[in-house]
């Protein structure tokens, strides 16, 4: 199925997720380019990037709310509008040198922080748009689009445009936000589901709710602990990548870039090849599938200490990444009832969030004292964990597995998000 076969609304939304992350991709860099102008002390400079980390973690349950109770598509609309906003404020702060450390802290965490709501309804939209079976290839499309925007068009954009002028990237960011909240207004106007409900509880209690379904519901469940599992060995892996590349694979700095764009074509191939894998195995075993070829592409980069073999080792399991990504969401949205949908993805989201900083941590104090070939070990070591745990908790269950409650729907990955 090609993306015009998705419809026309699929391919407004792909915009809008392709021109949001290109801006992204300008912004993030430029950001901690700026940061680096300012001050030399790594503690505000960290500061900055912590600051765009904390709100997904302290509003993501939240934003999974209101994206239930709101109109979706308009909500993307005016989250896009608001940090089109933000942005060219902050470039103008940039052009006119009054951008400081405080300036920066504001930013990102604004940014990050309407990036919770975006993600939530972005995530319960994707199902409204295109038919439940297509929802694998479509969360493929939009993580290949977006990994080519980011990856190979913006990323090596944003330090010629830093350097040629320090708001020029922060400028054309908030034009993609712009762009992107018109591509989605243009979408066909979607009903909120909690508009059709006399009920309206507290927020306590619809985060409780959506909360409560996720737990009872066995596949998705299993599967978000194993997400979870799995992000605490990915997060230690890429702390540490750099330095393994440089030291390790005998990577020349010069080289890095190309070394990690290998990353970025896997991640592409294995989002073109979603659709397929899911068609063709279905949806849960081939998660199972993805585990296992990752946790042999992981071994290969432990062993490996050559750029070649590393960088194909790595691209291989970019790729399985991509996929169990959109496997995941697309599983997500073909069982979750509509009206969770903002809710159950955000708590999906929390309980991977809440392991990354963890093995940051952990793999950053295993490097400093034993270097990070260790890590890379402890990485595979983990998914092969991981896979044999899958093995056991993703094997078929009765149909009654599921909530029953709320009937079901379809929906998506996480993203046209940024």
């Amino acid at each position: 199925m090609t993306s015009s076969a998705l419809g026309r609304d699929f391919r407004l939304l792909w915009s809008a997720a392709v021109s949001s992350r290109f801006g992204d991709a300008l912004r993030t860099p430029a950001l901690a380019l700026l940061a680096a102008t300012l001050t030399r002390d790594p503690r505000v400079i960290a500061a900055v990037t912590v600051a765009g980390q904390l709100p997904p973690l302290l509003f993501g349950l939240l934003g999974g709310v209101y994206a239930d109770r709101w109109d979706r598509r308009r909500t993307m609309a005016l989250v896009d509008g608001a940090r089109a906003a933000v942005v060219a404020a902050l470039a103008v702060a940039v052009a006119l040198d009054r951008a400081g450390v405080a300036v920066l802290l504001v930013a990102a965490f604004l940014l990050a922080a309407l990036g919770t709501l975006f993600d939530s309804a972005s995530f319960a939209l994707l199902p409204a748009l295109v038919p439940p079976a297509a929802l694998p290839r479509a969360n493929g499309r939009l993580q290949a689009g977006t990994a080519v925007a980011g990856g190979f068009l913006g990323a090596p954009a944003a330090g010629v445009l830093f350097a040629t002028a320090p708001a020029l990237p922060f400028t054309l960011d908030a034009v993609t936000f712009a762009v992107a909240a018109l591509l989605v207004l243009a979408l066909a106007p979607t009903t909120a589901p909690a508009a059709t409900e006399a009920r309206r509880g507290s927020v306590w209690g619809e985060i409780a709710e959506g909360l409560r379904w996720l737990r009872a519901h066995r596949t998705l469940w299993r599967v978000t602990l194993l997400a979870a599992a799995s992000n605490l060995a990915i997060s230690g892996l890429l702390a540490v990548l750099v330095l393994y590349a440089l030291d390790v694979l005998r990577v020349p700095p010069a080289g890095y870039g190309l070394f990690a764009a290998s990353a970025i074509l896997g991640g592409v191939a294995g989002a073109l090849g979603a659709g397929r894998l899911a068609a063709r195995l279905g949806t849960v075993p081939a998660l199972c599938a993805v585990l296992a070829a990752q946790t042999v592409a992981l071994t290969g980069f432990a062993l490996a200490r050559h750029p070649v073999p590393g960088g194909f080792a790595l691209a291989v399991f970019a790729a399985g990444t991509v996929v169990w990504n959109s496997l995941w969401a697309s599983y997500g949205q073909q069982h979750v009832p509509a009206r969770l949908l903002g809710r159950v993805g955000a708590a999906q989201r929390m309980v991977g969030l809440l392991t990354a900083p963890v093995g940051a941590v952990l793999a950053g104090l295993v490097a400093s004292a034993h270097g990070t070939v260790p890590v890379a070990g402890a990485t595979a070591g983990t998914f092969a964990l991981v896979t044999l745990a899958a093995s056991w908790a993703l094997r078929p269950a009765s149909p009654a597995d599921a909530p029953t409650s709320g009937g079901t729907a379809a929906r998506p990955a996480p993203h046209p998000s940024r």
